[in-house]
């Protein structure tokens, strides 16, 4: 495509931002952002405006910065979230702190630092997006103002100009419903408990965990209205939802007539909570219901004209015939463009990468040119380690976003693909006929490897890749922990060179350690890194304590290492036992198996215990003070333990949102393992072969009684951290001669 062509679909996409906005408003939301950051003191030195011509030719953002060393420093953005950008820079770069969901290191030196000579940056491309659908159940599902606020904050200091922004939805589908003849009892047996929204929203799954009280959609109302506001307030963008096609079983009762199809089922459940009806493109009743919810929802919430929808999201459509692809696909977007003309679609191009035996070439042309070029905007959703653009020939002319999964499930595990990261948004950028637009974050979940996601914020603003990951990695670890130590810095670059080190399609930020699966006997222990190189990152950082004991980050970052060098223990200790039985030597596996179960676990539950990112109590709770009664609180934390444990009620999608958190591992992990361990050695002792099926069945009940059990769990932290990852490290670091 040439300059023309993608003059074409940038001038599309340029529709879709509607007003440019306010100016004094956007400068005064970085100004108040500033105050929450650094508070009122410090933040009176920070002057804040915004101007749009500071944009270059192309529109693109841009930030200057100038002052300091004695003045004020001058902050200075062609958006809000540009100059927000501009002061993560000069924090950034100019101060050495550094902005983390675990904890932020803001000690400013004094007087500020001067940037000599100013600065202005401008973005490569138009968009920096943020968000997974999955994010919003696996990671935001709970949340009240205060943490979207410190969210959002998060995403305008980090550049992020584009976002998902569901919630409350539900409350207009069911508005939209109720007018078209449903009775609520018929909403109430469609919609999934709030744990399991993201799959309904996308067609996936009805009725699991549900129903939805009231209340909730009260709720989730306030809070999209808040949202909203104070994304605007910076300049984001708010991706809004569109109907995607899927209807509840009972709009066939409303409409004898309506021709739907029954799709297959989804994620090992049957058809009671999956199996979506969609309605076919022709039918009349498809645009009907598509502009009913637009209009409701935008005159709820106005807009900002970008729309996400996703027809076939894990589910093969029931024809291959690219002739109906396309209808569907038009019949989505004439939906949109029938109510707001100037809507554009952003796609999720997670089908065409999970599905590639289905979307074949002539199956994914069909969805790509049903839309006009430049209304559809596709998400690259797995472009660190799987681009679709490379075989789509930049998705046929219409414009994408690289963005890094990175993430499944909201799984603890130290892991990152820093180098494919780092080098692939230029390479889709300098690819032939390139009509990438914007660079994305979309993990699953968040709250984990801050690392990768601190990379990968810093490239949406970056027109070459980082020249040197080890020097960049050095520089991290400095901020992060506000000083430079050697040890501490040695142990980050080890960490790079090896978890932080994936790189292939084989990499995947889904955690499938023996420690956090239902144990049997053909568990795979492989990794892609050397294990010493993480124990001997735990031994520096251990060397580093003492002189970094009071920075909450390093903290954090010792129990995550010593968290995943117990786990790389326990894979050890599992090959250890999984050997003995199958020499059918019982001594040795009574001691490998005691050790993981009676004393590596237990150890590791304390060492959880010692920060409050590492409760279960914390998310426990978390879903209890969404509640207005107790029955509610229970509902709600029912919701909470099925989808980090069995995901379904069958154990559907088991362990697949697995997590490492205090409680998790003494009440759910631990019991199944001695299970495991204990039926191996009575095998042994009496001579009977070991069965994995009669194991399961023995092992559900256990995983059951977690669900259902009511103990209350701490949401404070215990112990000191430090201490704790000493004790272990002292017990049961393997000597070198035993890797």
């Amino acid at each position: 495509m040439g300059a023309a062509g993608l003059a074409v679909i940038l001038g599309f996409l340029l529709l879709a931002r509607g007003s440019v906005g306010d100016e004094a408003r956007e400068a005064e939301a970085v100004r108040e952002l500033v105050v929450r950051l650094l508070g009122p003191g410090p933040a009176a030195n920070f002057l804040v405006s915004v101007k749009r011509a500071l944009a270059d030719e192309s529109g693109l953002d841009t930030y200057s910065l100038s002052g300091g060393g004695g003045v004020p420093v001058l902050v200075r953005g062609s958006t809000g979230v540009a100059a927000a950008a501009g002061l993560h820079r000069y924090l950034r770069d100019f101060c050495g702190c550094q902005v983390a969901w675990s904890s932020s290191q803001l000690h400013l030196p004094w007087p500020l630092p001067a940037v000599p000579d100013g600065l202005t940056e401008t973005t490569p491309n138009r968009y920096r997006y943020y968000q997974n659908v999955c994010t919003h159940s696996y990671s935001f599902v709970w949340w009240d103002w205060a943490r979207w606020e410190q969210e959002i904050d998060w995403m305008a200091l980090n550049g992020i100009n584009l976002a998902l922004a569901w919630n409350g939805q539900e409350a207009i589908w069911q508005r939209v419903y109720l007018a078209l003849g449903l009775t609520q009892s018929e909403i109430d047996k469609f919609f999934t408990g709030p744990a399991f929204l993201a799959w309904g929203r996308m067609g996936n799954l009805h009725t699991w965990d549900g129903p939805l009280p009231r209340s909730w959609h009260l709720k989730q109302l306030y809070l999209q209205h808040r949202i909203l506001d104070r994304m605007r307030s910076f300049g984001m963008i708010p991706v809004l939802p569109a109907f995607a096609g899927h209807v509840p079983k009972a709009i066939t009762r409303v409409f004898p007539q309506v021709n739907v199809i029954q799709l297959g089922s989804w994620g090992h459940f049957n058809c009671s909570y999956s199996c979506s009806f969609l309605l076919a493109p022709g039918d009349p009743i498809f645009p009907l219901i598509g502009n009913l919810f637009l209009r409701e929802l935008t005159k709820e919430f106005g807009t900002d004209h970008i729309y996400g929808a996703d027809t076939f999201n894990e589910m093969q459509p029931p024809f291959s015939d690219p002739s109906y692809l396309a209808a569907t696909t038009a019949a989505v977007y004439e939906a949109m463009v029938t109510v707001d003309p100037k809507a554009v679609w952003l796609l999720q191009g997670w089908l065409f990468q999970h599905q590639p035996q289905f979307w074949g070439p002539s199956q994914i042309r069909a969805v790509l040119e049903a839309v006009p070029r430049g209304r559809l905007l596709v998400l690259d959703l797995f472009a660190e380690s799987q681009p679709v653009y490379r075989r789509t020939a930049s998705f046929h002319g219409q414009p994408f976003i690289w963005c890094m999964l990175h993430n499944f499930g909201g799984n603890h595990g130290l892991f990152g693909a820093l180098e494919d990261v780092n080098r692939g948004p230029q390479a889709a950028r300098l690819f032939p006929n390139s009509t990438m637009v914007g660079t994305g974050i979309a993990p699953e979940g968040i709250g984990q490897n801050e690392v990768v996601y601190a990379l990968m914020a810093e490239l949406g603003w970056r027109k070459d890749p980082v020249p040197d990951l080890m020097a960049w990695i050095s520089s991290f670890a400095s901020r992060r922990y506000g000083l430079s130590q050697p040890d501490a810095v040695a142990a980050w670059r080890l960490l790079l060179r090896s978890v932080y080190n994936c790189s292939g399609e084989a990499c995947s930020g889904h955690n499938r350690s023996p420690l956090v699966k239902r144990p049997s006997l053909q568990m795979s222990t492989a990794v892609w890194y050397n294990r010493s190189d993480v124990f001997e990152a735990w031994r520096l950082l251990l060397t580093a304590a003492p002189n970094l004991t009071t920075s909450p980050a390093f903290r954090y970052d010792l129990l995550d290492v010593t968290r995943q060098a117990v786990q790389e223990l326990v894979s050890l200790c599992y090959e250890e036992a999984r050997t003995a039985y199958l020499k059918q030597e019982l001594d040795l596996l009574l001691r490998a198996g005691g050790l993981l179960a009676y004393k590596l676990l237990p150890s590791l539950d304390e060492l959880l215990a010692s920060n409050s990112h590492f409760l279960l109590g914390t998310w426990l709770d978390q879903a209890r003070e969404a509640a207005v009664s107790e029955a509610e609180a229970q509902f709600y934390e029912q919701n909470s333990r099925y989808q980090i444990t069995l995901w379904g009620p069958e154990g559907n999608i088991l362990d697949y949102a697995n997590k490492q958190l205090a409680g998790l591992v003494a009440d759910y992990y631990q019991p199944r393992w001695c299970l495991f361990l204990g039926t191996l050695a009575h095998s042994l002792a009496s001579g009977v072969p070991f069965q994995q099926h009669q194991f399961e069945k023995n092992v559900f009940p256990l995983e059951q009684a977690f669900i259902n059990n009511k103990k209350r769990y701490p949401s404070k932290p215990q112990g000191d951290t430090v201490s704790l990852s000493k004790k272990i490290f002292l017990k049961y670091h393997p000597q070198p001669d035993s890797l």
